[in-house]
């Protein structure tokens, strides 16, 4: 779109759920609009305030803009990375898209792994930000703008929970009476929610069976209007299967409940088309794209999902055993080298799981951060006996986007480091971009109420303490929509969506995978495949979670059907 006004041209990603609001501030500082949609009022915010723009905005983006009277390329990306945008410099001319594969199918980006993003992707199962997995490839890191302007390019971050977080407010909210805070906490809930249900078709909710997706429905039910639409999955092996507990929710609120029912087949049809349409490689998306495809069948358009609500209320196990494993961290520097050495090789033997030789590892080296250590898929010395080759200051490039999270959740008291953490890192580099792409691929727009930086300034305003207390997961969440949910949703064990990979791997899955496994591929020259062997081993021998082998089938699908090497 072109601004007649600037000569400004736009090309826009994304959703601006307030922009009748913007668009109301530019009116009223005298600009004219020629049409009703969220894009012209990007490009007439940027006209009006330039970078300045982005502080406006309550949504999810990715957009680039050519100021035509300062010759230059504005480029932003959204405060949490719901949408992706990547580049490429190349002799002075850049590239940049919305994927990885429309920069390779320029022909200008040669098909080359990236060794630091080889690194991270062994490490933690995705690639971070900026990194990508091709060479020369760069992921613009979100809440950030770039310009680029006589062959140069210019980032800058234009937002940051620790910039946002006031130490006092924590004393406020602490005298705060408990019904105050949870009636504070609903309104603001309740508000990102609404935001998103802004649409020209019917909207869904993913329905899960959970206190995140309830949530969702619980708010959104007593509205006024047609019947909500939910949409769950469920599967014939019933150790996975949510399906009661989704029905009970659906009947609770009265939705119009749709069951899609995957098996076996579904996921061996569906696979190797999931994989293709990974933007960066990852352990975590054919289920978003399982969901996303059946959902898309029955005319579904939009859908809102519960993704960052474990991140922001504190749901996930993280946020109870990295402080205490900070604690013992920190006791270990107290000790000798010698003595921890000594202990490690115990730990070592002893390690029953993949969990005890964390531990171990924490031990030899308390300078590892915890939080790395329980996300992490293969920990270091596990990875580099898979790479051929080391390459120290790939594995320092690889490195850095954690140290650099790591250095800045530091003002944070535990538990709200670990929030921090786990949104900067799980949630952008493999549930958000998974979810993008995974849902995209079959034009299924995903939005994601809990993911919304007002909500987040004020749970980062709140002392950790307040997040982690009882047994109820979620408490504050829960609390605070107390009249609404169904007490069999509080109370029930918390289980996230997953395939039941851990079967269809040693059945139907089982040849597709010992395939590419442990055949020759166009990774030969980085993985060792005597240790991919071993990994298949361990996993059959039920030493290794599903996770390890599975993530090395889907990098060497992927890399195969990018043509990298």
């Amino acid at each position: 779109m072109c601004d007649p006004e600037t000569g400004n041209w736009i090309v826009f990603n994304g959703e601006i759920y307030n922009f009748r609001m913007v668009r109301s501030r530019l009116e009223q500082a005298g600009r004219r609009f020629n049409s009703q949609t969220d894009t012209e009022v990007v490009l007439k915010a940027y006209g009006c305030w330039g970078a300045e723009c982005l502080q406006h905005f309550r949504g999810m983006f990715a957009i680039a803009i050519w100021d035509s009277a300062r010759r230059q390329l504005f480029l932003a990306r959204d405060r949490f990375g719901e949408k992706p945008l990547y580049y490429s410099l190349r002799d002075g001319n850049l590239l940049f898209g919305s994927e990885v594969r429309s920069l390779l199918a320029t022909g200008l980006v040669q098909p080359i792994i990236s060794e630091a993003g080889l690194v991270q992707f062994l490490g933690f199962g995705s690639v971070c930000d900026p990194v990508t997995l091709v060479d020369g490839v760069r992921s613009l890191p979100p809440a950030h703008y770039a310009v680029w302007k006589d062959g140069e390019l210019q980032a800058t971050r234009y937002w940051s929970l620790e910039n946002t977080f006031r130490t006092g407010t924590n004393t406020e909210w602490a005298q705060m009476p408990l019904d105050c805070l949870r009636e504070r906490i609903r309104d603001a809930v309740e508000e990102a929610v609404v935001l998103r249900t802004v649409s020209d078709v019917p909207i869904g909710v993913f329905l899960s069976g959970g206190i995140d997706s309830g949530a969702l429905v619980s708010i959104l039910s007593g509205r006024p209007g047609a019947a909500l639409n939910t949409f769950s999955i469920v599967f014939p092996e019933s150790d996975y299967s949510e399906a009661e507990f989704s029905r009970n929710i659906a009947h609770h609120f009265g939705t119009e409940h749709h069951e899609l029912r995957l098996c076996r087949t579904d996921a061996l049809e569906c696979v190797t088309d999931a994989i293709a349409a990974m933007d960066q490689p990852t352990i975590d998306g054919v289920n978003t794209f399982m969901i996303s495809r059946r959902a898309a069948e029955e005319g579904l358009k939009v859908a809102l999902s519960g993704l960052g609500a474990d991140e922001l209320f504190a749901g996930y196990s993280t946020f109870r055993t990295v402080p205490l494993m900070e604690r013992i961290a920190w006791l270990l520097g107290i000790l000798g080298p010698r003595l921890r050495k000594m202990l490690s090789r115990v730990c070592r033997l002893l390690a029953t799981s993949n969990k005890g030789v964390k531990v171990a590892r924490l031990l030899s080296d308390p300078s590892l951060h915890p939080y790395s250590l329980m996300r992490g898929l293969f920990i270091p010395g596990q990875r580099d006996r898979l790479l051929l080759r080391v390459n120290p200051a790939a594995i320092a490039e690889a490195d850095a986007p954690m140290h650099d999270c790591l250095w800045h959740s530091l003002r944070f008291d535990p538990i709200n480091r670990v929030s921090s953490l786990e949104l900067q890192n799980y949630m952008t580099n493999t549930l958000l971009r998974d979810t993008d792409s995974m849902s995209m691929a079959h034009s299924l727009e995903v939005r994601v109420p809990f993911v919304d930086h007002v909500l987040a300034e004020l749970l980062f305003s709140l002392p950790g303490s307040a997040k982690v207390q009882g047994a109820t997961p979620k408490h504050l969440l829960v609390g605070s929509l107390r009249k609404s949910l169904p007490i069999e949703v509080v109370n029930r064990h918390k289980r996230g969506f997953t395939l039941p990979f851990e079967h269809w791997l040693r059945t139907d899955l089982r040849q597709e995978v010992e395939k590419v496994l442990l055949s020759d591929t166009s990774l030969n020259e980085w993985i060792d495949r005597r240790e991919v062997r071993k990994v298949w081993t361990g996993f059959l021998t039920g030493k290794l979670n599903w996770s390890r082998p599975w993530s090395l089938y889907v990098l060497g699908k992927w890399a195969s059907s990018c043509g990298l090497s």
